[in-house]
């Protein structure tokens, strides 16, 4: 591929080019990363050792409590999973009327809490493709838990953006705000019990945290607060491999997760932007953004209409994908005039995502969540085991495929990404940042494929965003020009910029055979590292 290596867009960051390297939202755990390389692992160990520190240095986004989505090219096939948990068995909307809650508007307590996946997924990750014993993976981040981590800058902006909406949970504040506050940049945070529980789960393989001592304790902590979780919630959860599904756009394929995820909404937007040919406009102008935007809506709408737990969706994704469906939601966007919003469920989110590759060809491209910043606000007492929130993924709509149910995976937002050519990995990438992760995707392909951006400038251009209402949001650095102009075509503002910005990207392109291109998100605190 010629690409330009100039770097027209403000950043902090260089591409970090090497046979072995990791990319992160945050230093620390890239660095974590690196030690599972330089200790002879493979990527999948790389991976999985940033990901268990992720959840120490970065509890503002992930945690013990968190899902798991990944995508890896083991050097022969590409294979998915999917780490999300179900929602427990007593769920149903009789339920969610007995206690006021049906309305939808709820967003923590343990009632939004579905089986964690993370833990299993870890595990299950390492036993099929990784090389590392499974105790060496947690050595940087009971390291981190034990004697404490220097707290980063963006990190303390997001722990800090958080606190509010969290005042109602004794068991948060116990555990993230020592002396009653955020920790300062640079300050040292030990969370209280989290070396503990790491080493449980690391010489347990897990077991601890479904079948055992931990599963015990989040039960009981479930119980005291009258929630429905049970021990066989917990001991029924599996992790699933899953075959990622795919749409060709020019010379390559993107991959993503089927669903529960949300990864289709990125492939719809590119099924129709590759019908209407999107380089015929230069980049960053407002036709081009304007036909991103289009497709984008169009994509929404099938989405957040559609995706579901997979055994219970009325469309098959196969069905939704196909090319002469595509083709005529293409000839909808109208170059002049922005179609009609209509407001959609989604939300802001908190999460990670990080790119591994090694010297032997595996690449990894990984994503860990607790949904709303540090999740539910649940902390189980003496565990430091924080759980995501993600079902407030459901509807109340009984006529909805993702409507709340017992034992049912939840609408879910994070997506890692992957790119092939002719059959061969090129490109493991990922945009954190709930309902703009969709959106990043499609961003980042349009950028390096179409207008032949190396993956850093793809990484530090100005970006768009729908917000929950569809309304559009420009980054700054957008053309004042552009703005003017999708303005005159009729699109509708949002009056706010996002809460938690626009996303955070991390990039691993395949340059030759073992050797990468790492690019990191200045937006995040983290960095591509690599030897």
């Amino acid at each position: 591929m010629a690409w330009s290596w100039e770097f027209p867009y403000a950043s902090r960051r260089s591409p970090v080019i090497a046979r072995n390297v990791v990319a992160t939202s945050q230093p620390l755990a890239a660095q974590a990363g690196l030690f599972a390389l330089r200790e002879g692992g493979n990527a999948v160990d790389a991976a999985l050792t940033a990901a268990i520190a992720l959840t120490v240095v970065e509890p503002c986004s992930n945690g013990l409590g968190s899902d798991l989505f990944a995508i890896v090219w083991d050097g022969n096939d590409l294979l998915g999973l999917n780490g999300s948990g179900r929602s427990p068995r007593g769920w149903s909307l009789d339920y969610f009327k007995q206690r006021g809650m049906d309305d939808g508007d709820y967003a923590y307590g343990w009632d939004t809490v579905t089986v964690p996946g993370a833990v299993a997924a870890w595990s299950d990750l390492s036993e099929r493709l990784g090389s590392l014993p499974f105790e060496r993976l947690f050595v940087p981040a009971i390291e981190y838990a034990k004697r404490g981590f220097a707290v980063s800058p963006l990190v303390r902006e997001r722990w800090q953006q958080e606190v509010e909406s969290y005042k109602g949970s004794p068991s948060f504040a116990q555990q993230f705000l020592p002396d009653g506050k955020v920790p300062q940049v640079g300050e040292n945070f030990r969370p209280p019990h989290v070396a503990e529980t790491l080493g449980s789960i690391a010489a347990s393989r897990g077991e601890s945290f479904y079948r055992g001592d931990l599963a015990r304790k989040i039960v009981a902590d479930a119980k005291r607060n009258n929630a429905a979780m049970s021990e066989a919630d917990l001991a029924a959860h599996s992790s699933e491999w899953v075959s990622p599904i795919s749409i060709s756009y020019g010379d390559v394929e993107l991959f993503e997760l089927p669903p529960n995820g949300q990864g289709i909404a990125a492939l719809l937007a590119l099924g129709m932007l590759k019908q209407y040919g999107l380089t015929q406009h230069p980049v960053d102008s407002a036709d081009s953004v304007h036909c991103q935007i289009e497709a984008m809506k169009l994509a929404f709408k099938d989405t957040y209409a559609e995706v579901a737990d997979p055994a219970y969706m009325r469309v098959s994704t196969a069905d939704l994908l196909l090319p002469q469906r595509l083709s005529r939601l293409s000839k909808c966007i109208d170059l002049q005039a922005a179609a009609p919003i209509h407001g959609t469920r989604a939300h802001d989110g908190g999460t990670v995502y990080l790119s591994c590759a090694d010297k032997s060809g595996m690449m990894v491209s990984l994503i860990q969540s607790n949904y709303w910043g540090f999740g539910s606000g649940i902390v189980v007492p003496d565990t430091g085991i924080s759980l995501q929130n993600r079902g407030v993924g459901f509807v109340f709509d009984p006529d909805h495929p993702n409507c709340v149910a017992g034992g049912k995976r939840p609408f879910h937002t994070i997506i890692p990404g992957f790119v092939m050519r002719g059959g061969k990995p090129l490109l493991s990438f990922g945009v954190m940042g709930g309902h703009m992760q969709a959106q990043g995707h499609v961003q980042i392909v349009n950028r390096i494929f179409d207008y032949l951006q190396n993956p850093q400038a793809a990484c530090d251009a100005p970006r768009w965003q729908l917000d929950k209402d569809l309304r559009v949001m420009l980054e700054a650095g957008t053309h004042p020009q552009v703005y003017e102009e999708l303005k005159k075509r009729g699109h509708t503002f949002s009056d706010q910029q996002p809460q938690f910005g626009y996303g955070g990207a991390q990039l691993v392109y395949q340059l030759d055979d073992g050797v990468y291109c790492a690019a990191s998100d200045p937006r995040k605190d983290g960095q591509a590292v690599g030897f």
